[in-house]
Formats: structure tokens, C-alpha cells, sequence
């Protein structure tokens, strides 16, 4: 909680020299809207956190009264998978998928409004860290290696083994690839590397997502869901923050004064969706 606090004081040091570097980009961003969404994301993802520690363990007994068939049709396949290796693995393009909306900063025009990008990154992870928390510490599934019996009943019975929904790994690996190729695409409307930069985007969280359900990690419901939430929330924050904003949402009020003559006699306050 401290080091949490410790990033609220220094981000906000630095976010409102970043809000101001709107001149040549794609994307609008204010101390007063992105600030508050940060610091409540940071918030909520940690009491969501704190639901997930405050999780008890299975007993003994219900491990094994647990049965795969128990477990839907469609992820019925993947009850008692498990690999270590798979695991290790995973964390390879896990947190390397977390350097590429900083590799992006490597394409000059992207380069040139570093600090907005940062700001919106930050958004975007602390929107896929609430949805992923909330979710995760509200929910109680057994992860597909609980129904393997040669798996060590510590293992089986500790609390981590409730936490199969939905799939961390794979929504923040998704929003993150999929940030910096919309950042990209953004930035850089004429180039023809954009099909590629998507690509990569995509297969980097699918790949995660793979390895996590034969670890044992995850059913594959939970990938798909994992991967939708961050791809969205990768997606969606920088179009959300965009000048020309085609998805008829705007994150800011409109105000229009009403006239009754040439007097002014109030205001219509109104969202536009």
C-alpha cells in the first residue's frame, strides 16, 4: 500500500506538464479528467487486490470432492492440465509485452508526446488492473491443475488455487500490446507497418494466454475473457481520449448556455454518447 501511495505522490508531480502536450498528437488528455480515473484505478485495484489475499484456501476435503465434471462442456478439456515449464515460460512475453508501448516511444512521432503516451499507458493499465481485481477477488474457480491429483495438495489447497477467473496474465498483456499498436496507428496513419504492429499485438497475449491454460493457470474461458478485457481497455482509453473521436462517446460534459431573448437564463449540461 505504501508503494502505491509513493506512485500517486510522484505521478502526480509529473502528469500535468504531460497533460499539455496535446499540440501534433491524436489525443486530448486533462490533469482534471485523467488524474482522478488514475489515482481511482490505482485505488480500486488495490482493494481488489486485498479481496484476493483475504481469500481462504480450500480444505482438503473439498479438493477432493471436486470433479471435471463439474467443470462447463467447453473448458472440460483442460481440467488437471499442468506444467511448470509452461508457467516459467509464460512470464516471458508476459513482461516483456509490458516494454512495448515504451518501444513505440522509439517512432518518432509517438516520441515526441512520450509524456501523454505514459499518461495514457498508466490509465490503461489501472483500468485493466480494476477490472482484473474486482472480478478475480469476487470470484472463487479452481484453477485446471486443482483437478490434478499429482499435483501437491499444498498446491491444490492454498488460496492462489481459487483465482482462476479471470486471467491476469493474459488481460494485462493484452492491453498493453494492444496500447502501443493503437498508439501506432494513431500516430502514424500513413505507414504501412500498421498491419504487423496489429499482428504482433494480437499473437503476443494469445501466446500468454496458451501457455497459461497448459500451466494449468487458467481454463480457456478465462483466457478469452482475459484477452477481451484488455484488448478493449487497450483499444478503447486512447480512442476515448482522441480529438476526433469516431465512437460517438466524449468523456468530457458539454455545456450549451440557453437565451430566451438576448438575456441568458441557465445552462443545459449534457454528455454526448
Amino acid at each position: 500500500m505504501k508503494s502505491i501511495i509513493s506512485l500517486l505522490i510522484i505521478f502526480t508531480l509529473f502528469i500535468s506538464p504531460a497533460m499539455a502536450q496535446e499540440n501534433d498528437s491524436p489525443y486530448r488528455t486533462r490533469f482534471a479528467v485523467d488524474a482522478p480515473a488514475i489515482a481511482a484505478g490505482i485505488g480500486l485495484s488495490a482493494y481488489g487486490l486485498k479481496l484476493i489475499q483475504d481469500k481462504d484456501g480450500f480444505t482438503e476435503a473439498e479438493v477432493n470432492a471436486l470433479s471435471k465434471n463439474d467443470v462447463n462442456a467447453f473448458d472440460r478439456f483442460s481440467a488437471g492440465y499442468h506444467s511448470d515449464n509452461a508457467k516459467k515460460v509464460s512470464d516471458f512475453p508476459f513482461y516483456g509485452s509490458f516494454a512495448m508501448p515504451f518501444a513505440m516511444m522509439l517512432n518518432k512521432n509517438v516520441g515526441r508526446k512520450a509524456g501523454q503516451v505514459f499518461v495514457l499507458y498508466v490509465e490503461t493499465m489501472a483500468v485493466t488492473g480494476t477490472l482484473f481485481t474486482l472480478a478475480n477477488g469476487n470470484t472463487e474457480r479452481a484453477r485446471p491443475m486443482v483437478y490434478n491429483d499429482e499435483v501437491d495438495m499444498s498446491d491444490r489447497t492454498e488460496a492462489n488455487a481459487q483465482n482462476s477467473f479471470f486471467a491476469g496474465h493474459t488481460a494485462a498483456t493484452a492491453a498493453a500490446t494492444f496500447f502501443a499498436a493503437k498508439v501506432f496507428h494513431d500516430f502514424n496513419p500513413e505507414s504501412g507497418a500498421r498491419p504487423y504492429v496489429w499482428a504482433a499485438a494480437a499473437a503476443v497475449p494469445a501466446t500468454v494466454g496458451y501457455l497459461r491454460l497448459k500451466a494449468g493457470k487458467h481454463f480457456l474461458s478465462d483466457n478469452l475473457i482475459g484477452y477481451a478485457v484488455g484488448a478493449a481497455s487497450g483499444i478503447l482509453i486512447p480512442q476515448l481520449h482522441k480529438k476526433t473521436n469516431n465512437t460517438g462517446i466524449s468523456l468530457a460534459p458539454t455545456v450549451i448556455p440557453t437565451f430566451n431573448g438576448a438575456a441568458a437564463q441557465g445552462a443545459n449540461l449534457s454528455l454526448t454518447f
